[in-house]
C-alpha cells in the first residue's frame, strides 16, 4: 500500500503566515507548499524575511514539500531571461528552507493562437530551467494548468518527453478546467507522477468543490494510487473561498458551488473531505 503525506498551501486558510502554521497544526497536516507569505508571493521574500519564516517552521514542526512558485506563470513573449533570474531566486529560497522541489509552469500562450509555434521556445526555457535546478539538489515540478503550453494530456505529454528530469504535478480540477477528464490522464500519466494537487471541480462548469464531490474522481485516483508501495505527497489547494492572491491568479475563472464564513471554515471543509477519502480506502 501506498503511503500519503498531507500538504497544503496554507495560504488559502490565511494570508498570515502564523496562522497559517497554526492551522495545519491544528489539522494534523506536517507539511506546507509554500506560496504565499503575509501578502507577499514567497519569491518576494528577502533574505531577513526568509529566515523569520525559516524560524516559525522549525518552532512549528512543519516541513516545506515545495516551493509554491510562480515560475513559468508568464507570457511565452515575455522577458524569459529575467524570469530565468527569478528561477535562480526561487532555486535559493527551496535550498534555504530545506525543500528540494519547486512548483512551475510551461508558460502562457497567447489567447487564440496555436501553442505549437511555441514549443521549442517552451522546451528551451524549461530544459534551461531543470538543468539550473538540478545542478543545485532541486527538482522542477511541472503543474498542468489552464492557459499555459502543457495544460491538457496531449502537450503534458510532449512536454515531459522532450524535457528529461520535469518532475510531474497532476492537478485534477485543472484538467477539468480544460474540459480534459482526469481519471483518463491519470491512466496515462500515473506512473509519470511525483506528487498531487487535491483540487475537485465540475465539467459543467468548472466550479470548484470538495475533493470527491466533482468530476476529478479523487477517489478512485487515490484508491488506484494506494495499491503500489510508493510515498505520495497530496498538496491541498482548496480554492473554495476567496482568499488573499487568488484574484491575481491569471486565467483563472471560478465559480463556486460553496461559500464559506471564512478562509479558514473553506480550507477545514477541504482538509476533512480528503481525510474521509483516505480513510475509506485505508
Amino acid at each position: 500500500m501506498a503511503k500519503f503525506i498531507l500538504s497544503a498551501f496554507a495560504d488559502e486558510a490565511s494570508a498570515d503566515f502564523t496562522a497559517q502554521l497554526e492551522a495545519l497544526k491544528t489539522h494534523g497536516i506536517p507539511l506546507i507548499e509554500i506560496r504565499g507569505v503575509d501578502g507577499k508571493n514567497i519569491l518576494d521574500l528577502t533574505d531577513e524575511e526568509l529566515a523569520v519564516v525559516k524560524e516559525k517552521l522549525t518552532a512549528y514542526g512543519i516541513g516545506v514539500s515545495a516551493i509554491g512558485s510562480p515560475i513559468g506563470k508568464v507570457d511565452i513573449n515575455g522577458d524569459l531571461a529575467a524570469h530565468f533570474e527569478r528561477f535562480k531566486r526561487c532555486v535559493e529560497i527551496a535550498k534555504t528552507l530545506g525543500t528540494d522541489r519547486i512548483r512551475m509552469f510551461s508558460f502562457f500562450m497567447p489567447k487564440d493562437e496555436d501553442p505549437e509555434p511555441y514549443f521549442e521556445t517552451v522546451v528551451t526555457q524549461l530544459k534551461a530551467m531543470v538543468a539550473y535546478a538540478e545542478e543545485n539538489g532541486v527538482h522542477c515540478c511541472h503543474e498542468n494548468e489552464k492557459g499555459i503550453y502543457g495544460d491538457i494530456l496531449p502537450r503534458v505529454q510532449k512536454i515531459h518527453e522532450a524535457v528529461p528530469g520535469l518532475r510531474l504535478v497532476f492537478d485534477p480540477a485543472n484538467y477539468i478546467q480544460c474540459k480534459d477528464r482526469p481519471i483518463e490522464n491519470f491512466q496515462v500519466l500515473s506512473a509519470q507522477i511525483d506528487y498531487m494537487h487535491i483540487k475537485d471541480s465540475f465539467l459543467a462548469d468548472g466550479a470548484v468543490v470538495p475533493a470527491g464531490e466533482g468530476d476529478g474522481n479523487i477517489p478512485e485516483i487515490l484508491s488506484a494510487l494506494n495499491e503500489r508501495e510508493n510515498t505520495y505527497i497530496l498538496t491541498l489547494e482548496p480554492h473554495l473561498a476567496v482568499f488573499n492572491g487568488l484574484q491575481n491568479l491569471q486565467y483563472e475563472e471560478l465559480t463556486r458551488k460553496y461559500t464559506y464564513e471564512s478562509n479558514e471554515a473553506a480550507f477545514a471543509s477541504a482538509v476533512n473531505a480528503l481525510k474521509a477519502i483516505l480513510s475509506a480506502i485505508a
